[in-house]
């Protein structure tokens, strides 16, 4: 797994061993970063939540492009392990939770860009989402791409931008109230 764009293109990723995580696929994120760019125009400057992390290739993405800053959240050791050895390796501006998402506090300041990779199948997006909001981590306007399970469904009380099936994957683009 490689950094596909920005300063950092290339890159090799450290992925944590076994099946327990499960990154997002190489095109799928091309598709994701290309459906966020058409939004964005650029990310210089944003802030950034990758929560449900992995191994943090979401979030590094968004900095790679010029991101000013992202939170990684993720409770596995194994993932914690990858996402700390490959900010560490990039020196990315970022800060590292070792919590489930449904746990996090308030937030510092609000993110203009969240990044969601729930476990398929459990129903972890809409609850994120309502935990993310009740405690300030999305901006007003924030763009906010949730991945599921093509066939999982996602009702959420978002503006929905646009649904793309990748394979197994479905990518949700949303749009937070202003």
């Amino acid at each position: 797994m490689r950094i596909i764009s920005g300063q950092w293109r290339g890159r090799a990723l450290v992925a944590p061993p076994g099946a327990a995580t499960r990154p997002t696929a190489d095109r799928v994120r091309e598709a994701l970063f290309s459906m966020l760019t058409s939004q964005f125009g650029s990310f210089e400057g944003l802030r950034v939540l990758d929560g449900f992390a992995g191994t943090g290739a979401l979030g590094l993405e968004a900095l790679s492009r010029g991101a000013a800053h992202a939170t990684f959240v993720e409770s596995d050791a194994a993932a914690l392990k990858a996402i700390k050895a490959n900010v560490a390796a990039l020196q990315a501006p970022a800060a590292v939770i070792a919590a489930p998402l449904e746990s996090l506090g308030p937030a510092p300041l609000p993110c203009d860009l969240l990044l969601l990779d729930p476990p398929y199948g459990e129903g972890l997006g809409d609850r994120a989402l309502a935990h993310l909001a009740a405690r300030g981590w999305i901006a007003p306007h924030a763009l906010i791409s949730v991945e599921t399970a093509r066939k999982d469904v996602l009702a959420s009380d978002f503006e929905v931008l646009s649904i793309r099936d990748h394979g197994k994957a479905r990518l949700h683009l949303l749009r937070a109230p202003g």
